[in-house]
Protein backbone atom coordinates (compact mmCIF):
# COMPACT_ATOMS: atom_id res chain seq x y z
CA UNK A 1 0.00 0.00 0.00
CA UNK A 2 1.15 3.53 -0.78
CA UNK A 3 0.57 6.40 1.64
CA UNK A 4 0.33 10.08 0.79
CA UNK A 5 -0.07 13.44 2.47
CA UNK A 6 -3.56 14.94 2.42
CA UNK A 7 -3.35 18.43 0.97
CA UNK A 8 -1.36 20.82 3.14
CA UNK A 9 -2.26 18.97 6.34
CA UNK A 10 -0.21 16.67 8.56
CA UNK A 11 -2.61 13.81 7.78
CA UNK A 12 -1.34 10.75 5.91
CA UNK A 13 -3.81 8.62 3.96
CA UNK A 14 -3.64 5.39 2.00
CA UNK A 15 -3.64 5.72 -1.80
CA UNK A 16 -6.77 3.57 -1.84
CA UNK A 17 -9.67 4.80 0.28
CA UNK A 18 -12.52 2.47 1.26
CA UNK A 19 -15.82 3.95 0.04
CA UNK A 20 -18.55 3.20 2.59
CA UNK A 21 -21.72 3.86 0.61
CA UNK A 22 -22.19 0.42 -0.93
CA UNK A 23 -21.78 -1.47 2.34
CA UNK A 24 -25.30 -0.46 3.41
CA UNK A 25 -26.92 -1.78 0.21
CA UNK A 26 -30.23 -0.41 -1.03
CA UNK A 27 -30.84 1.79 -4.09
CA UNK A 28 -28.03 1.60 -6.62
CA UNK A 29 -26.44 -1.29 -4.71
CA UNK A 30 -29.00 -4.01 -4.06
CA UNK A 31 -29.32 -6.29 -1.02
CA UNK A 32 -26.36 -6.41 1.34
CA UNK A 33 -25.43 -8.75 4.19
CA UNK A 34 -24.05 -6.79 7.15
CA UNK A 35 -21.67 -9.64 7.94
CA UNK A 36 -20.10 -9.23 4.49
CA UNK A 37 -19.80 -5.49 5.03
CA UNK A 38 -18.01 -5.87 8.35
CA UNK A 39 -15.67 -8.49 6.90
CA UNK A 40 -14.85 -6.14 4.03
CA UNK A 41 -13.93 -3.37 6.47
CA UNK A 42 -11.71 -5.70 8.50
CA UNK A 43 -9.95 -7.14 5.44
CA UNK A 44 -9.35 -3.68 4.01
CA UNK A 45 -7.73 -2.52 7.25
CA UNK A 46 -5.56 -5.63 7.46
CA UNK A 47 -4.46 -5.00 3.84
CA UNK A 48 -3.21 -1.53 4.71
CA UNK A 49 -6.18 0.70 3.84
CA UNK A 50 -6.27 3.40 6.51
CA UNK A 51 -8.66 5.88 4.85
CA UNK A 52 -12.48 5.48 4.98
CA UNK A 53 -15.00 7.78 3.28
CA UNK A 54 -18.66 8.04 4.21
CA UNK A 55 -21.40 10.70 4.45
CA UNK A 56 -24.38 11.61 6.57
CA UNK A 57 -26.48 11.14 3.43
CA UNK A 58 -25.51 7.50 2.95
CA UNK A 59 -28.53 5.77 4.41
CA UNK A 60 -29.28 8.71 6.73
CA UNK A 61 -26.27 7.90 8.89
CA UNK A 62 -26.39 4.10 8.52
CA UNK A 63 -23.05 4.04 6.70
CA UNK A 64 -21.37 6.07 9.44
CA UNK A 65 -22.80 3.76 12.09
CA UNK A 66 -21.67 0.62 10.26
CA UNK A 67 -18.16 2.00 9.86
CA UNK A 68 -18.08 2.63 13.60
CA UNK A 69 -19.25 -0.91 14.37
CA UNK A 70 -16.58 -2.32 12.11
CA UNK A 71 -13.53 -0.28 13.01
CA UNK A 72 -14.05 1.62 16.29
CA UNK A 73 -11.39 -0.56 17.90
CA UNK A 74 -8.91 0.75 15.30
CA UNK A 75 -9.94 4.41 15.60
CA UNK A 76 -6.46 5.77 16.25
CA UNK A 77 -5.08 3.89 13.24
CA UNK A 78 -7.57 5.05 10.63
CA UNK A 79 -8.53 8.32 8.94
CA UNK A 80 -12.27 8.98 8.75
CA UNK A 81 -13.77 11.28 6.13
CA UNK A 82 -17.44 12.09 6.12
CA UNK A 83 -19.60 14.62 4.30
CA UNK A 84 -22.29 17.11 5.28
CA UNK A 85 -25.28 17.65 2.98
CA UNK A 86 -25.81 21.07 1.31
CA UNK A 87 -29.04 21.78 3.19
CA UNK A 88 -27.03 21.82 6.42
CA UNK A 89 -24.53 24.54 5.48
CA UNK A 90 -25.83 27.29 7.80
CA UNK A 91 -24.23 27.47 11.25
CA UNK A 92 -26.90 25.88 13.48
CA UNK A 93 -27.56 23.12 10.95
CA UNK A 94 -23.88 22.47 10.26
CA UNK A 95 -23.08 22.22 13.95
CA UNK A 96 -25.99 19.84 14.51
CA UNK A 97 -24.93 17.73 11.50
CA UNK A 98 -21.37 17.53 12.80
CA UNK A 99 -22.56 16.36 16.21
CA UNK A 100 -24.79 13.71 14.61
CA UNK A 101 -21.88 12.39 12.58
CA UNK A 102 -19.61 12.33 15.62
CA UNK A 103 -22.19 10.25 17.48
CA UNK A 104 -22.84 7.94 14.53
CA UNK A 105 -19.11 7.39 14.04
CA UNK A 106 -18.57 6.90 17.78
CA UNK A 107 -15.64 9.30 17.76
CA UNK A 108 -14.57 12.62 19.22
CA UNK A 109 -13.19 14.03 15.96
CA UNK A 110 -13.71 13.85 12.21
CA UNK A 111 -10.41 13.72 10.35
CA UNK A 112 -11.77 15.17 7.11
CA UNK A 113 -15.16 16.91 7.00
CA UNK A 114 -16.38 17.61 3.46
CA UNK A 115 -19.10 19.79 1.92
CA UNK A 116 -20.92 17.18 -0.17
CA UNK A 117 -22.13 19.48 -2.98
CA UNK A 118 -22.11 23.27 -3.40
CA UNK A 119 -25.07 25.26 -2.08
CA UNK A 120 -25.37 28.45 -4.11
CA UNK A 121 -28.10 29.85 -1.85
CA UNK A 122 -25.77 30.15 1.16
CA UNK A 123 -22.62 32.32 1.01
CA UNK A 124 -19.62 30.01 1.05
CA UNK A 125 -17.85 32.37 3.46
CA UNK A 126 -20.56 31.70 6.05
CA UNK A 127 -20.11 27.93 5.77
CA UNK A 128 -16.32 28.12 5.84
CA UNK A 129 -16.46 30.25 8.96
CA UNK A 130 -18.35 27.50 10.77
CA UNK A 131 -15.86 24.89 9.57
CA UNK A 132 -13.02 27.02 10.92
CA UNK A 133 -14.76 27.14 14.30
CA UNK A 134 -15.28 23.36 14.36
CA UNK A 135 -11.63 22.91 13.49
CA UNK A 136 -10.53 25.27 16.26
CA UNK A 137 -12.70 23.31 18.71
CA UNK A 138 -10.98 20.06 17.73
CA UNK A 139 -14.13 18.43 16.36
CA UNK A 140 -12.71 18.51 12.84
CA UNK A 141 -9.03 18.04 11.97
CA UNK A 142 -9.28 19.24 8.37
CA UNK A 143 -12.04 20.11 5.95
CA UNK A 144 -12.56 19.83 2.24
CA UNK A 145 -15.18 19.98 -0.48
CA UNK A 146 -16.79 17.53 -2.87
CA UNK A 147 -18.11 18.15 -6.38
CA UNK A 148 -16.78 21.72 -6.51
CA UNK A 149 -16.12 22.90 -10.06
CA UNK A 150 -13.81 25.64 -11.28
CA UNK A 151 -15.83 28.65 -10.06
CA UNK A 152 -16.96 27.12 -6.77
CA UNK A 153 -13.44 25.99 -5.98
CA UNK A 154 -12.04 29.39 -6.95
CA UNK A 155 -14.51 31.06 -4.57
CA UNK A 156 -13.31 28.85 -1.72
CA UNK A 157 -9.67 29.52 -2.51
CA UNK A 158 -10.32 33.27 -2.76
CA UNK A 159 -11.74 33.19 0.76
CA UNK A 160 -8.34 32.01 1.95
CA UNK A 161 -9.71 28.89 3.55
CA UNK A 162 -7.30 25.99 4.07
CA UNK A 163 -9.28 23.29 2.28
CA UNK A 164 -7.47 19.98 2.17
CA UNK A 165 -9.28 18.26 -0.67
CA UNK A 166 -11.87 18.15 -3.42
CA UNK A 167 -13.69 14.85 -3.97
CA UNK A 168 -14.62 14.41 -7.63
CA UNK A 169 -15.97 11.83 -10.07
CA UNK A 170 -12.99 10.63 -12.11
CA UNK A 171 -12.14 7.41 -13.87
CA UNK A 172 -11.03 6.10 -17.26
CA UNK A 173 -14.58 6.46 -18.60
CA UNK A 174 -15.17 9.93 -17.14
CA UNK A 175 -12.20 12.28 -17.47
CA UNK A 176 -13.97 15.67 -17.43
CA UNK A 177 -11.88 17.15 -14.61
CA UNK A 178 -8.56 16.76 -16.42
CA UNK A 179 -8.49 20.02 -18.36
CA UNK A 180 -9.32 22.62 -15.71
CA UNK A 181 -10.37 21.39 -12.27
CA UNK A 182 -7.59 18.87 -11.64
CA UNK A 183 -4.80 21.32 -12.59
CA UNK A 184 -6.43 24.03 -10.45
CA UNK A 185 -6.45 21.72 -7.43
CA UNK A 186 -2.85 20.70 -8.11
CA UNK A 187 -1.65 24.33 -8.32
CA UNK A 188 -3.18 25.16 -4.95
CA UNK A 189 -2.11 22.04 -3.07
CA UNK A 190 -5.64 20.68 -2.84
CA UNK A 191 -5.73 16.88 -2.80
CA UNK A 192 -8.10 15.23 -5.25
CA UNK A 193 -10.00 12.21 -4.00
CA UNK A 194 -11.68 10.29 -6.80
CA UNK A 195 -15.06 8.62 -6.50
CA UNK A 196 -16.81 6.34 -8.99
CA UNK A 197 -13.28 5.11 -9.53
CA UNK A 198 -14.58 1.91 -11.16
CA UNK A 199 -17.51 3.68 -12.82
CA UNK A 200 -20.12 1.75 -10.83
CA UNK A 201 -18.75 -1.59 -11.96
CA UNK A 202 -18.15 -0.84 -15.65
CA UNK A 203 -14.39 -0.93 -15.04
CA UNK A 204 -14.49 -4.09 -12.96
CA UNK A 205 -15.00 -6.30 -16.00
CA UNK A 206 -18.49 -7.23 -14.89
CA UNK A 207 -20.41 -5.82 -17.87
CA UNK A 208 -19.97 -6.14 -21.63
CA UNK A 209 -23.11 -4.27 -22.77
CA UNK A 210 -25.55 -1.72 -21.33
CA UNK A 211 -28.32 -4.31 -21.22
CA UNK A 212 -26.41 -6.16 -18.48
CA UNK A 213 -26.40 -3.12 -16.15
CA UNK A 214 -29.16 -2.84 -13.56
CA UNK A 215 -31.57 -0.01 -14.27
CA UNK A 216 -30.89 2.04 -11.13
CA UNK A 217 -27.23 2.38 -12.14
CA UNK A 218 -28.04 3.67 -15.61
CA UNK A 219 -28.33 7.29 -14.53
CA UNK A 220 -25.13 8.91 -15.75
CA UNK A 221 -24.59 10.77 -19.01
CA UNK A 222 -23.00 7.63 -20.45
CA UNK A 223 -26.52 6.21 -20.85
CA UNK A 224 -29.42 7.35 -22.98
CA UNK A 225 -31.95 9.73 -21.46
CA UNK A 226 -34.58 7.09 -22.26
CA UNK A 227 -33.26 4.92 -19.42
CA UNK A 228 -35.78 4.96 -16.52
CA UNK A 229 -33.62 6.72 -13.91
CA UNK A 230 -31.70 9.12 -16.18
CA UNK A 231 -32.39 12.84 -15.65
CA UNK A 232 -29.82 14.47 -17.92
CA UNK A 233 -31.86 14.69 -21.15
CA UNK A 234 -28.85 13.83 -23.35
CA UNK A 235 -28.54 11.23 -26.09
CA UNK A 236 -25.94 9.38 -24.05
CA UNK A 237 -22.81 7.59 -25.21
CA UNK A 238 -23.72 3.94 -24.76
CA UNK A 239 -22.03 2.54 -27.85
CA UNK A 240 -18.90 4.62 -27.29
CA UNK A 241 -18.76 3.75 -23.59
CA UNK A 242 -18.88 0.01 -24.13
CA UNK A 243 -16.43 0.18 -27.01
CA UNK A 244 -14.02 1.85 -24.56
CA UNK A 245 -14.80 -0.82 -21.95
CA UNK A 246 -13.93 -3.55 -24.46
CA UNK A 247 -10.63 -1.86 -25.33
CA UNK A 248 -9.71 -1.46 -21.65
CA UNK A 249 -10.51 -5.14 -21.08
CA UNK A 250 -8.19 -6.12 -23.92
CA UNK A 251 -5.37 -3.88 -22.64
CA UNK A 252 -5.73 -5.37 -19.16
CA UNK A 253 -5.65 -8.91 -20.53
CA UNK A 254 -2.53 -8.20 -22.55
CA UNK A 255 -0.82 -6.69 -19.49
CA UNK A 256 -1.65 -9.73 -17.37
CA UNK A 257 -3.72 -7.75 -14.87
CA UNK A 258 -7.39 -7.67 -13.94
CA UNK A 259 -9.45 -4.89 -15.48
CA UNK A 260 -10.18 -3.40 -12.05
CA UNK A 261 -6.50 -3.41 -11.09
CA UNK A 262 -5.58 -1.63 -14.30
CA UNK A 263 -8.34 0.97 -13.92
CA UNK A 264 -7.43 1.76 -10.30
CA UNK A 265 -3.68 1.72 -10.94
CA UNK A 266 -4.17 4.19 -13.81
CA UNK A 267 -6.01 6.52 -11.42
CA UNK A 268 -3.48 6.18 -8.62
CA UNK A 269 -0.74 7.16 -11.04
CA UNK A 270 -2.43 10.30 -12.36
CA UNK A 271 -0.74 13.61 -11.42
CA UNK A 272 -2.57 15.42 -8.63
CA UNK A 273 -4.50 12.39 -7.40
CA UNK A 274 -3.94 11.66 -3.72
CA UNK A 275 -6.28 8.74 -3.20
CA UNK A 276 -8.87 6.75 -5.13
CA UNK A 277 -12.10 5.84 -3.38
CA UNK A 278 -13.30 2.34 -4.18
CA UNK A 279 -16.11 0.41 -2.57
CA UNK A 280 -16.00 -3.20 -1.46
CA UNK A 281 -19.00 -5.20 -0.29
CA UNK A 282 -17.24 -8.38 0.76
CA UNK A 283 -13.81 -9.67 1.73
CA UNK A 284 -12.83 -10.66 -1.80
CA UNK A 285 -13.58 -7.21 -3.19
CA UNK A 286 -11.69 -5.60 -0.30
CA UNK A 287 -8.61 -7.67 -1.15
CA UNK A 288 -9.00 -6.58 -4.75
CA UNK A 289 -9.10 -2.83 -4.20
CA UNK A 290 -6.15 -2.96 -1.79
CA UNK A 291 -4.07 -4.95 -4.27
CA UNK A 292 -4.45 -2.24 -6.94
CA UNK A 293 -2.08 0.04 -5.02
CA UNK A 294 0.72 -2.45 -5.66
CA UNK A 295 0.16 -2.61 -9.42
CA UNK A 296 2.60 -0.69 -11.61
CA UNK A 297 1.61 0.13 -15.17
CA UNK A 298 4.19 0.74 -17.87
CA UNK A 299 4.18 4.07 -19.70
CA UNK A 300 3.07 2.16 -22.79
CA UNK A 301 0.01 0.71 -21.05
CA UNK A 302 -0.91 4.11 -19.61
CA UNK A 303 -0.77 5.64 -23.08
CA UNK A 304 -2.87 2.81 -24.50
CA UNK A 305 -5.52 3.43 -21.83
CA UNK A 306 -5.50 7.15 -22.56
CA UNK A 307 -5.97 6.53 -26.26
CA UNK A 308 -8.72 3.99 -25.61
CA UNK A 309 -10.78 6.59 -23.75
CA UNK A 310 -9.80 9.89 -25.42
CA UNK A 311 -12.75 9.81 -27.83
CA UNK A 312 -15.27 9.19 -25.04
CA UNK A 313 -13.70 12.01 -23.02
CA UNK A 314 -14.27 14.41 -25.92
CA UNK A 315 -17.84 13.22 -26.50
CA UNK A 316 -18.87 13.65 -22.86
CA UNK A 317 -17.23 17.06 -22.79
CA UNK A 318 -15.95 19.20 -19.90
CA UNK A 319 -19.10 19.05 -17.76
CA UNK A 320 -17.83 17.44 -14.52
CA UNK A 321 -21.32 16.39 -13.40
CA UNK A 322 -21.97 12.79 -14.46
CA UNK A 323 -25.72 13.01 -13.87
CA UNK A 324 -26.97 16.40 -15.08
CA UNK A 325 -26.91 18.14 -18.46
CA UNK A 326 -26.49 21.48 -16.72
CA UNK A 327 -23.95 20.88 -14.01
CA UNK A 328 -24.60 21.62 -10.35
CA UNK A 329 -20.87 22.22 -10.31
CA UNK A 330 -19.96 25.71 -11.44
Amino acid sequence: MQYRRLGNTDITVSAVCFGCWGIIGGFNWGPQDEKDSLEALHVAFDAGITFYDTAEGYGSGQSEQLLARGLSSQRDSIIIATKVSPNHFREPDLRAACERSLRALNTDRIDLYQLHWPNHDIPISETLNVLDKLKAEGKVRAYGVSNFGEQDLSDVLAAGSPIASNQLAYNLLFRAIEDVILPLCHRHGVSVLTYSSLMQGLLSGRYTSPDEVQEDRMRTRHYSATRPYARHGEAGQERETFEAVARIRDIARQSGQSMADVALAWLIGQPGITTVIAGARNAQQAHGIAHAADVTLSAEVVEQLNQATDALKQQLGPNPDMWQHVSRMR
